[in-house]
């Protein structure tokens, strides 16, 4: 098994491109979004009332002390934690998690997921395009990430509040589309999500550029739009000629200034109880955005949860930014009890959020990471803590996530791993399963949509994967 005696950085950005959500002058970038998105939308787009939360936990989560412990592993597999018992009869999760063992009917956990891509580019690329990647590092994709595609294909569905189908939302971070292999290839930038960095639980937070805020006036937005326009017809001169530009204008300005996109990321509307249940920190009250956007309309949000020293305690030198956890990056074990109650806290208040509004069956929420990490310990000289201590490598060989709601069966698990959580025992699948389980629940094609690549050829937006039968009603 890999011991690297190095400081894994993680998943970081490899080039700047331009991304949906940097909006430029007067939103004249928006009116470019919404123009290339009409542009590239699709004929046979499905009109299903559904979409998609996914929680996206970079660097990878450790498989054995979350969903899939080994008590009775090997000391140097098992680790420091046990399972604990659940409201399913049958299922136990890490005794860090006791939220989610008291609604564990409500989700499924899949056990048996795996590829073979064990660094974190490949891991990215290979997890979030469907796709074996060209090369095995780096993040720049070279074919769509999933939340493109699904961008791409749901465009018909519309929005009466103005706001975009495809979001993101995170730290500075998603800010540029390849740090997390969010890239969208050859469907180009219009299906790049619209990215959120700012920090939902801050007093002033608002999303720049999309609001009328800090005292903008009527005056003010009319010389925006002038010079939108000014801006357009130059660019119909230039470019020869955009018959519906003005159409372009018009869906720019309603997403400027839309009332209720601005209301859909007013978390001021939410209870207290209900913002001190999901945790008064950046995790938290974006997953409370997540669902008021998906609630607001919007199809596809993903929510990048790296750093849980967010949460208003200092990070230790014992810690990790992401879910990376050599041993030379963190203490595994000490981490994790920090980490995880966040994680817990922020993960099932979201799920119960979705069952007590109804969305349970509208919105699918899948929460995993890109790979697991390796079954048997290695102990490092931290490169902070100046001591030996324990932590997990990077592992592809099996992997463990949480879906719930869709609509789909729960309280359950997927596939097993075998004794000391190495590899898959049972019901092997691959990320492509999950995708085309995802698919299916947006009323997306996948076996007979595609779309042609740099070169022209037809691309299928699912190479192969089935949904997973023990999830589909």
């Amino acid at each position: 098994m890999s011991r690297p005696a190095h400081r894994c950085p993680g998943p970081i950005s490899r080039r700047n491109v331009l991304q949906a959500g940097a909006l430029g002058v007067g939103g004249l970038g928006l009116s470019d979004l919404v123009r290339l998105r009409a542009d590239a939308a699709g004929r046979n787009e499905p009109l299903k009332d559904t979409a998609v939360i996914f929680v996206w936990l970079p660097g990878g989560p450790p498989h054995m002390e979350t969903y899939d412990m080994k008590p009775d592993a090997p000391a140097d597999y098992r680790g420091d934690f046990r399972p604990i018992k659940t409201n399913v009869p049958g299922i136990e999760v890490c005794e860090l998690l006791p939220m989610h063992a008291r609604c564990a009917d409500k989700f499924t956990l899949v056990r048996s997921v795996h590829h073979t891509f064990a660094d974190h580019g490949g891991g990215h690329k290979r997890f979030l395009t469907g796709r074996k990647p060209a090369t095995p590092t780096g993040f720049v994709n070279d074919a769509p990430c999933v939340g493109s595609i699904a961008s791409k294909l749901l465009e018909k569905r519309g929005n009466p509040s103005g706001l975009t189908n495809y979001i993101v939302t995170g730290n500075g971070r998603v800010n540029n589309v390849d740090t997390f292999s969010f890239g969208s290839a050859y469907l180009g930038v219009s299906t790049h999500p619209f990215a959120i960095s700012a920090d939902p639980n801050a007093e002033k937070f608002e999303v720049k550029n999309l609001s009328l805020t800090g005292g903008i006036s009527r005056g003010r937005l009319d010389d925006r739009v002038s010079l939108l326009r000014g801006m357009d017809r130059l660019r119909r001169n230039a470019e020869g000629a955009m018959d519906g530009m003005d159409v372009f204008n018009q869906k720019a300005l309603s997403m400027i200034t839309s009332a209720k996109a601005r209301q859909a990321f007013d978390l001021s509307k939410e209870s207290d109880q209900l913002r001190d249940r999901y945790g008064r920190h950046e995790w938290g009250q974006r997953a409370l955005m997540a669902r008021r956007l998906v609630e607001a309309g919007v199809s596809w949000v993903t929510v990048v949860m790296e750093n849980p020293y967010v949460s208003g305690i200092k990070s230790p030198s014992y810690g990790v930014y992401n879910w990376d956890s050599h041993a030379v990056n963190c203490h595994l074990f000490n981490d994790a009890r920090i980490r995880f109650p966040i994680y817990d806290r922020v993960i099932t208040a979201l799920i119960e959020d979705l069952y007590d509004r109804g969305l349970d069956k509208k919105v699918l929420l899948v929460v995993t990471g890109e790979f697991g990490r390796t079954p048997r310990l290695s102990n490092q000289i931290g490169s902070r803590t100046k001591v030996t201590q324990p932590g997990r490598d990077h592992w592809p060989r099996a992997m463990s996530m949480l879906l719930s709601g869709g609509g789909m069966r729960t309280g359950q698990v997927v596939g097993s791993t075998n004794a000391k959580g190495e590899e898959p025992n049972h019901r092997p699948l691959t990320p492509n399963d999950l995708w085309a389980t995802v698919y299916r629940h947006l009323g997306i094609d996948y076996q007979r949509i595609s779309f042609p690549d740099y070169q022209g050829r037809p691309m299928p937006i699912l190479p192969f994967g089935e949904p997973i039968r023990e999830l589909v009603l």
